[in-house]
């Protein structure tokens, strides 16, 4: 271990053994909103594994809104956050993890209280987060230190802090068989590969044009970038890490989330309001759909794949129908915090 990695591991331990055992302290207090990153916007949806609970969040509101999607009702809103940037749902639907830039932490949050359970150091700049299938290893992106950390979830102890990164915001995600870990790098346009065995950089895809959301498809042989720059999503063949095509979608798309079956994905354009739906086998785009406001990356499904849920500016939720490819029904956010928008 190099003497930087074990100094900034160092840290990041003594953070998170400090921070972990702080109670429910981010949703009882609202300290005044002061961004360390405020000027980088993103949003983030999570859908509990019963899909009874969706949790959300804009990077531009404190507050992260938590969803009774069986009674199409706000449950609760979580308060004491500064720029909250990405959600994810422990696979038991027990917990799940909020991460903040400003506040440079990540906590973890009782699906059924809404208490938050625990708070860990993070460090300013953490941004996207992704899960281990077994939910044992939380991967941080730090933008502004362009690290991700590998942290042990039933510890709270950072295990590794890998270096080699351009600013890595969002976009984060684990091949199917959780051996690769692809980093999106906001400063430069590339997707870094990780072998999670090692913590290990092993290689990089280039060519992107201003890159948002990632997606991986089942077999792990095909990834799909969202190119804002270029109003496109790009198709890369993992293997050959070479884009193999781009696919026109709609004006400054931040999307790029694949249905269940694999066969389609869905591109939320935030310039126009609506999500272009690409059919994969053709590569081409099959439907648009409208009635958005300012759709970014958080797009998820049910498992079934029968509808989509999409999050707008405003924390509202859109229900798209996807056998019509409309929306069909949206759940407000609380009054007070619309007075806010």
């Amino acid at each position: 271990m190099n003497h930087f990695l074990r100094l900034t591991l160092i840290a990041l331990c003594s953070s998170a053994a400090l921070l972990g055992t702080a109670t429910s302290a981010v949703a009882q207090s609202a300290p005044a909103r002061t961004t360390f990153d405020g000027q980088i916007r993103n949003n983030s949806l999570a859908l509990s594994p019963d899909e009874r609970t969706a949790v959300v969040s804009y990077s531009e509101r404190a507050e992260v809104i938590v969803y009774d999607l069986q009674k199409n009702a706000v449950r609760g809103v979580l308060r004491g956050y500064v720029t909250p940037r990405n959600i994810v749902f422990a696979p038991d639907g027990d917990s799940f993890y909020v991460s903040d830039s400003s506040l440079g932490t990540v906590t973890r949050v009782n699906t059924t209280t809404l208490a938050t359970t625990t708070k860990l150091g993070a460090g300013a700049g953490a941004f996207g987060t992704v899960l281990s299938k077994d939910g044992g290893t939380l991967y941080i992106n730090n933008q502004a230190s362009s690290t991700v950390t590998r942290l042990d979830t039933a510890s709270g102890m950072a295990r590794a802090v890998i270096t080699g990164f351009a600013q890595p915001r969002q976009g984060v995600r684990l091949s199917p068989d959780g051996d690769k870990l692809y980093v999106t790098n906001f400063l430069g346009d590339k997707v870094t590969i990780v072998d999670t065995k090692t913590d290990k950089i092993g290689g990089e895809i280039s060519g992107f044009n201003k890159i948002r959301a990632i997606s991986v498809t089942a077999d792990g042989k095909t990834m799909f970038a969202a190119n804002s720059g270029s109003n496109d999503i790009a198709v890369v063949d993992i293997a050959a890490r070479r884009i193999t095509k781009t696919v026109p979608v709609g004006r400054d798309p931040y999307g790029a989330a694949l249905t269940p079956d694999g066969r389609f994905v869905y591109a939320g354009n935030l310039a126009d309001n609506s999500v272009s739906v690409i059919d994969v086998p053709t590569l081409k785009v099959v439907a648009t759909i409208e009635g958005f406001k300012q759709p970014r990356q958080a797009i998820v499904f049910t498992r079934d794949g029968q509808f989509a849920y999409v999050l707008n500016e405003d924390l509202s939720v859109a229900r798209v129908d996807r056998g019509a490819q409309r929306v069909v029904a949206t759940l407000s956010a609380p009054a007070e915090v619309l007075a806010k928008f």
